[in-house]
């Protein structure tokens, strides 16, 4: 097999790590007989439990801090049950031995000593395996929860978001390896000298903070980063271990490798010290033909007729409700306005140009005869999924790890828990017997799952 010019050689004996990314809005099917209930803890630990059976590096936590609007309200076909990502990690440290659990946690609506404290807290209790997947936002959707609004200019996030993580670094740093006593014998519980105070004072980031715990046994929380602007892609290469992207294509997936080792590289830091698991879904069956027919039927339950009449209601900038979702396009005017960036319901480059947009949907809708749902299916956002036989997706991660493409992914389950027991009862053991994939859990710690050098 010929490897593509990643950044890094090709590896024969490259293995899949594997994480779970649960959010509540987009991908998740909740409205469906066999859905688990989302905001139940008892979803919540089994879940954790059947990805550790199935040897998963980690289980992330997607974090909302607002529901999603639509047109000024919350936006009611999303799951709103969104428990605070660290206390609900804390909770699941409880009642599992070795799988990583991973909080996202925003640094533009964060304070750095805080959320330090909180994360590292959470490494200690869970003997090592917490995680930290670092993103940014700039809207007044989301800072109006907060004092300070939507204060931060669009350009500056990631300036703000280097400062805070280097920050948070520097505390889990602050503590001596030999700070804690042995003893109930000695004069002191720490020595004297061996806790550092951090300061730090720019625009952006002020603080003055002693941290409260000492490190765990991996040192400090692995740094996630989900982020694919040139910003994100800077501070993965800075600062980070995993990078989250949205890079499945498998040219997609080379040209990022490349492009992300190259960073690497200005910033001194070996291949070896990033992992790189883009977001992926899985549809299996017995033969391709099902699996792709599954497929078709996930993403018609993703974008129902409800979703597609409150996807052009975003764009219209009215309510739709009284049109037929099975039948064509509005034939109402628009409103002249732009979609509102501070609503946080699309990404940045759908914001502006919605008339031309629109003349282009009316234009296609018109010539293949589409209805308002079938053309909303055709043009949402969705992460191309691995379709096919266990043994058809075993094949092509093989290809994806061993070009060192990727280093792995993070699922996106569609329906809980079924398409994940899939995953861990018939695409894990294709996976392991070729020599994909691990047998059994080689460390306890998050670090060492992802074979990732000392974090420092």
């Amino acid at each position: 097999m010929s490897s593509p010019d990643t950044g890094a050689p090709y590896d024969p004996h490259a293995e899949v790590h594997l994480g779970v990314f649960q959010v509540g809005v987009g991908s998740l099917i909740w409205d469906h007989p066999d859905a688990a209930p989302h905001t139940a803890i008892d979803t919540f630990t089994g879940v954790a439990r059947l990805l550790e059976r199935g040897l998963f590096d980690a289980f992330f936590l997607g974090e909302g801090l607002r529901v999603r609007e639509n047109r000024g309200r919350a936006y009611e076909l999303d799951v709103a049950g969104r428990p605070d990502a660290i206390t609900q990690l804390a909770a699941l440290a409880a009642v599992t031995e070795r799988i990583g659990l991973v909080a996202t946690q925003n640094t533009t609506y964060n304070f750095p000593a805080d959320l330090a404290r909180r994360l590292a807290s959470l490494d200690l209790l869970s003997d090592g395996r917490a995680g930290w997947n670092i993103v940014t936002t700039d809207n007044a959707w989301t800072g109006a929860n907060f004092r300070h609004g939507g204060w931060l200019e669009h350009e500056r996030r990631y300036e703000r978001a280097t400062e805070f993580v280097e920050a948070a670094k520097a505390l889990w740093g602050s503590w001596e390896p030999d700070a804690v006593a042995e003893s109930g014998d000695a004069k002191s519980w720490a020595r004297p000298g061996s806790i550092r105070e951090i300061e730090r004072d720019t625009d952006l980031v002020r603080l003055r903070a002693t941290a409260t715990v000492p490190a765990s046994r991996q040192g400090r929380p692995v740094l996630f980063q989900a982020g694919d602007s040139a910003g994100g892609r800077e501070l993965a290469a800075a600062h980070a271990d995993v990078v989250f992207s949205a890079n499945t294509a498998f040219d997609k997936a080379v040209a990022y490798a490349a492009d992300l080792r190259a960073r690497l590289a200005r910033h001194g830091r070996s291949p070896d010290s990033l992992r790189i698991l883009p977001g992926a879904s899985v549809v299996l069956g017995d033969t391709r033909a099902e699996a792709e027919e599954k497929a078709r039927w996930i993403h018609h339950q993703q974008v129902s007729p409800a979703r597609a009449i409150a996807f052009f209601e975003q764009y219209w900038g009215t309510d739709l409700s009284a049109y037929d979702p099975h039948g064509p396009l509005p034939g109402i005017d628009p409103s002249e306005d732009e979609l509102d960036p501070s609503r946080g319901t699309l990404m940045p480059e759908l914001r502006t140009g919605k008339l031309a947009r629109i003349a282009g949907w009316r234009e296609r809708s018109e010539r293949e005869g589409l209805s308002m749902v079938d053309l909303a299916r055709l043009v949402t956002t969705r992460h191309d999924p691995f379709v096919g036989t266990p043994g058809e997706v075993a094949d092509r991660w093989g290809e994806y790890v061993r070009t060192r493409a990727v280093d792995g992914f993070n699922l996106l389950p569609d329906l809980l828990p079924a398409s994940l027991e899939e995953v861990v009862d018939r695409l894990v053991p294709e996976l392991q017997e070729r020599g994909l994939y691990r047998t059994a859990y080689e460390g306890t710690t998050l670090r060492e799952h992802l074979a990732l050098p000392p974090g420092a």
